[in-house]
């Protein structure tokens, strides 16, 4: 018999809303409180640096980013600096890694699969580059992994460009990668992706990958 994992829909938030609901969501895991939870949703504009990350591959001023009200917070995150936004599908699971194997290379290896798999139902080739985590597609990103463990359980995730305005992109070195470039599903494929259709075949194919029956949520009341 398959282990729940809730999915919780938050629609369009703040990063840092975000974040504290994923801290209370962790302390309420590894109490085992609650079952494993995937957070689905989309943030306004912010970039956000990971612990390895400096601010020195933001390239522009702040005026700029003040005029365009784009954020910039520090967090604790693998990884380096990158962008979210809207048309950007975010997933944020709360994973106990002792039902998942402690394995962290794992976890990022799997989070890659699903969107690997993912993007094959739409007749796209991602694949994984050697010391650069995440999705590419040929030489430029699609998706971001970065993640946090906290005695064994998981909170960041993943960050899949469907319908990202890829301009702001070009305000960050992603990454810190210089020399490789940003894509979107709607940008490969010439058209406006139903963001509805890619999440629920990212939900079959995380339930399928890490054994879960996903069971949907709409407000995080329910969970808190």
């Amino acid at each position: 018999m398959k282990r729940e994992c809730r999915v919780v829909y938050l629609g369009r938030c703040d990063f840092q809303e975000a974040y504290l609901l994923q801290k209370q969501l962790l302390s309420r895991r590894i109490g085992r409180e609650i079952p494993d939870t995937l957070l689905i949703l989309q943030h306004h504009p912010v970039i956000t640096i990971g612990r390895k990350g400096c601010r020195e591959n933001i390239l522009v001023g702040r005026e700029v980013l003040c005029r365009e009200g784009i954020p910039v917070y520090n967090t604790d995150r693998g990884g380096d600096v990158t962008y979210h936004g809207p048309g950007q599908i975010v997933g944020y699971p709360i994973l106990d890694l002792n039902q998942h194997g402690r394995d962290v290379h794992r976890l990022i290896y799997m989070y890659e699969e699903v969107i690997i798999r993912l993007l094959a139902r739409y007749g796209l080739e991602g694949g994984r580059l050697p010391c650069y985590p995440g999705v590419w597609v040929e030489n430029e990103k699609i998706c971001a992994v970065g993640v946090g463990i906290s005695n064994w359980v998981t909170y960041h995730g993943f960050a899949l460009n469907v319908n990202t305005d890829l301009r702001h992109f070009g305000y960050i070195s992603p990454c810190g990668i210089s020399d490789r470039g940003v894509t979107s599903m709607s940008r490969l494929l010439g058209a406006k992706i139903d963001e509805w259709g890619v999440i629920e075949n990212l939900l079959e194919i995380f339930g399928l990958l890490f054994g879960l029956e996903m069971k949907r949520h709409i407000l995080e009341k329910e969970l808190i």
